[in-house]
């Protein structure tokens, strides 16, 4: 894909950014000597997701958990989510990464073993790395690990460990990335500010901070506020020249303005978050949303990245694409599965299935939730840990999932609303354009 493009041009380059993550930028350098091209992070990944898929379903095996098991596996073999996998991106990278780390660590936790110190280490490594292979995957690791940890009996101090440990990492990845890495700062850190800030500016013309009126007015007329994704504001043939001033100003005082005009404009400030946060859950929106199904055939590059050709390739991606339509595919259904499964998981947190299910399931909403404040763009590949963490967790609990008789109604209720809603609106709603230029230069969206 274009980013997959972009990050092997640094691979190959004299210097690197942040705009993508520099740690697999550096991991791909280290290993680039082994075969050119996308096959050494290619074979890593998928690696690590076989693995640790693997290890979870040997793990269900040698407890006499067959149900379960057929459960792991028909996930791990699941069209959408193998699909993405065959991608070389931050998204699958982080993936396998925590499905390798979740599976050694099920492994022995299933059994009633203590884990090796040694692969303890392994599954610091690998989840340190997916933590900085995202701008919010703090959200989801930091959870995820402190909640493997025996001090999961403490929720008070659980939730202290987690929401500490994901602020320093956010403070201190910054110069993780351009110190340690050596990437050079480029403008991604302004992206967010600037959407929001649009958004707002759009809603509350009379308070266009920190645009101009015509800047403001360009970026109406052009419909470059979209629900969908940031970027018509920043693409040349939407709005960049509206926002070129606004971006060249420190990322620190955009945010600081970002807060006011927030406190000023709550209401519009509330209203494009949810807009946003509704399509990136792709829940109320219309048939068609592009981004949901992985690649068939390659960006075009000239540094000799081509789609290797294979009779069942474009057969799988159909099967992926026609999974990504249904609801299995909407990371919306997964969030309020994840919450209808948390209180019987809670009564569980002592038993190993119960701890590894709560640490599961608390990364995937912590995850989700972060969507609210901190995202731009609305690709299902953005939720393929929550939703694959909210599936392992149902099936570790599948024996016993211990719901009270109103968790069930309320479950089977929030589900149905849900999925109501979804299938009402792709069948009453104009379809989407189903193309990366069809939503850039669409009236709305």
């Amino acid at each position: 894909m274009y980013d997959t493009v972009a990050q092997y041009g640094q691979v190959l380059g004299a210097e690197i950014d942040d705009w993508h993550p520099p740690i697999m930028v550096r991991l791909w350098r280290a290993l680039h000597p082994l075969a050119p091209g996308t096959a050494p992070m290619f074979l890593l990944q998928v690696s690590l997701y076989v693995v640790g898929f693997a290890l979870i379903v040997a793990a269900l095996v040698r407890g006499g958990r067959w149900r379960a098991a057929v459960a792991a596996a028909v996930l791990a073999f699941s069209p959408l989510l193998l699909g993405w996998q065959m991608v070389v991106l931050k998204d699958t990278q982080m993936l396998g990464a925590l499905v390798a780390a979740f599976g050694i660590i099920a492994h022995y936790r299933l059994a009633c073993q203590k884990t090796p110190a040694f692969l303890v280490a392994v599954v610091v490594i690998l989840i340190a790395y997916a933590t900085l292979i995202r701008a919010n995957a703090p959200f989801g690791t930091v959870p995820f690990a402190v909640l493997l940890l025996p001090t999961r009996e403490r929720p008070f101090l659980s939730a202290a460990l987690a929401l500490t440990g994901a602020a320093a990492i956010l403070a201190i990845s910054p110069i993780i990335n351009h110190r340690l890495l050596g990437a050079e700062p480029s403008d991604v850190a302004k992206s967010q500010a600037i959407f929001d800030l649009a958004a707002i500016a759009v809603a509350a013309p009379s308070s266009p901070r920190p645009f101009t009126r015509a800047e403001v007015q360009q970026i109406a007329s052009r419909h470059c506020v979209k629900a969908f994704f940031w970027d018509p504001l920043g693409d040349p043939s939407g709005c960049a020249t509206a926002t070129e001033r606004v971006t060249r100003m420190p990322a620190g005082q955009l945010y600081l303005q970002l807060a006011r005009e927030a406190a000023l404009h709550p209401v519009a400030y509330l209203q494009h978050r949810l807009r946003h946060w509704n399509s990136t859950e792709r829940w109320l929106v219309a048939s068609g949303f592009p981004d949901a199904a992985p690649p068939v055939e390659a960006e075009a590059s000239d540094l000799g990245l081509a789609a290797p050709s294979s009779p069942i390739a474009e057969e799988w991606q159909d099967a992926a694409a026609a999974e990504a339509k249904t609801p299995l595919g909407w990371p919306i259904v997964w969030a309020v599965l994840s919450l209808a499964l948390l209180p019987g998981t809670w009564r569980r947190r002592s038993d190993a299935p119960g701890s590894l299910a709560l640490a599961l399931l608390v990364s995937a909403l912590s995850l989700e939730a972060s969507f609210l404040a901190i995202s731009i763009a609305s690709d299902l590949r953005y939720h393929l840990w929550p939703i694959t963490a909210s599936a392992l967790a149902l099936a570790l609990l599948s024996a016993d999932l211990r719901l009270k008789r109103r968790e069930w109604v309320a479950a089977g209720a929030a589900l149905t609303f849900v999925i109501a809603g979804g299938l009402y609106t792709r069948t009453t709603l104009p379809p989407a354009p189903d193309t990366y230029e069809g939503m850039i230069n669409a009236a709305s969206g």
